[in-house]
Formats: C-alpha cells, structure tokens, sequence
C-alpha cells in the first residue's frame, strides 16, 4: 500500500460518514459502532472509529456529559474518537491550541471554551465533506475563536513554534507515516509545549496480512502500531517527559482474530523542551 492509497481510502471513509449526515443515515454515534462505516455514499455508513465489533457506547463514555452541553448536535454526532484528550491537556486561558484531524469538530469547541477569548484553536483535517462540517458547526456556536483548515497531518499548515498545545484524538494511527506526524508536531510547538493525544495501539505487532487490509487500517485498526514503537517514534523527534497516562482494553470493540496483538486506546501526553 502505498501513503497515498491509505490517505485516499481514509479520507473517503470519513467522507462518507460526513455525508451520511447529512442525509440522516447515520448509525450509532459512538467511538467504535457495531457496524463499519462505507467509503461509499450508501446508508450503511456509521460513525465508527474503530471498525467491526461490539458497540462501544455514546459520547457519555468519552466525555463528561456537562461539558457536551451547548453543543452542536452535528459536532456531538461526529465524534469519532477513542478517547478525551482535552481532559489531560492542561490547557490555561490564553493558549494556542492545534487539533490533528479535527472532523465535526468536537475536541476544538472544547478546547475553545477554556482558552478563552484570547486564546485560538486550530483545526487541520484533510477530509473536505468534515470540514465542511466543522465550519458550519462554528457558525452555531459563534466560536470566533476557532478555525479550520485543509491539510494533512503529516505536513500540518500551521507555522513553526506557534502552537502551546497540540491534540489528537484516534487520529495518528490512520497516517502511513506517524513519525512524520511527530515531526511536524515538533515543529509546530512553541520551546516546552506539549502534546495530548487519544490513540489507538497494540502491545505487539500484527500480521503482514492483516496490516495489507486498508480497509482495516481505515477503520483504526491495522494502521495501529505498538505503544513502545509510538513513544520511540516520539522520543527520536526530540519529545520529552512521554507518558502513557492510561490504556484501555479494546478487545470488546475491535475483536481479536489470527495475527493481532492486543489492542488497546490510549492516552499519551509529552512535552517539547
């Protein structure tokens, strides 16, 4: 598989979840749906993370359901992730915070209500139908504080040393290239900012067989990688103080087969000197 094939495939995965939208055929709107969504336009897409398996519940599993009130239902729908990076991230008023592969935009309207009026939230994803999602999610809320822009994690359109914090929620273990990700976050953070991320990793490796299935890869699996590998990629870009804060067991939601490690979603947090 080459980058480029694997961006394609995810990008019209979530495309299709976008659109699925908005023609109100969208099921289960949780992190890891029963069902895998199609990178089609049909209306058997969901808003799953995590592929095929047993339902991993709603946005109450992610997130305290305070924090959700307010906002947007197409926002709330959308969320796609494993986890809740903005809870670890340690974000102050004031801050400029990036969001890797920000979708409907949940994780940005978050972070934007506790940076406050002066801070900025900055949103890249590379799926078009999501961004379109995500602009008109701010439009409701009026978050003039939060931006969106095209752009692969990879080569992030953002300016050196201009970011506190950068997040990331079931995000990196779709890129082909995650030690580019890690460099280009390296990049962007000002001297001692710091990264929170919600991931999806292994303990182990999977079967040349099964990392070959894009699809899987699109749905969060295969594209997942061993959580030693991750924090090494991390710490061979200059990352500093990489903690794994907590990982849980995702083998109800992704089901283990032949040639998979355990899986689990984790939250990792680290700093740049």
């Amino acid at each position: 598989m080459s980058d480029e094939s694997i961006h394609d495939v995810v990008r019209n995965r979530y495309g299709a979840i976008a659109r699925a939208l908005d023609e109100d055929t969208l099921q289960k709107p949780s992190c890891c749906g029963g069902t895998s969504a199609s990178t089609s336009t049909s209306s058997s897409a969901s808003a799953s993370c995590c592929g095929e398996g047993a339902e991993c519940g709603t946005n109450s599993q992610l997130y305290d359901m305070s924090l959700l009130e307010g906002l947007p239902v197409d926002a709330t729908r959308l969320s796609l992730g494993c986890g809740d990076p903005v809870s670890i991230a340690n974000l102050k008023v004031g801050d400029t915070v990036l969001d890797l592969g920000s979708g409907g935009g949940i994780d940005c309207f978050l972070a934007a209500r506790q940076v406050g009026e002066t801070g900025h939230v900055i949103g890249v994803d590379m799926t078009p139908e999501m961004l379109k999602k995500a602009r008109a999610n701010k439009a409701k809320m009026g978050a003039d504080n939060v931006e969106f822009r095209l752009g692969q994690i990879e080569a992030l359109p953002v300016a050196d040393q201009s970011v506190d914090v950068i997040m990331s929620n079931c995000v990196i273990n779709l890129s082909p290239d995650k030690k580019s990700v890690f460099r280009e976050a390296y990049r962007v953070l000002k001297q001692g900012g710091r990264v929170s991320i919600s991931d999806i990793v292994t303990e182990g490796e999977f079967s040349p067989e099964l990392r070959a299935q894009v699809d899987q890869w699109a749905a969060c699996v295969t594209g997942a990688i061993d959580v030693q590998e991750y924090t090494g990629l991390m710490r061979e870009v200059g990352f500093v103080d990489i903690q794994v804060v907590d990982k849980a067991d995702a083998s109800e939601i992704i089901p283990p087969q032949t040639g998979m490690p355990r899986v689990f979603s984790a939250r990792i947090t680290a700093r740049k000197p």
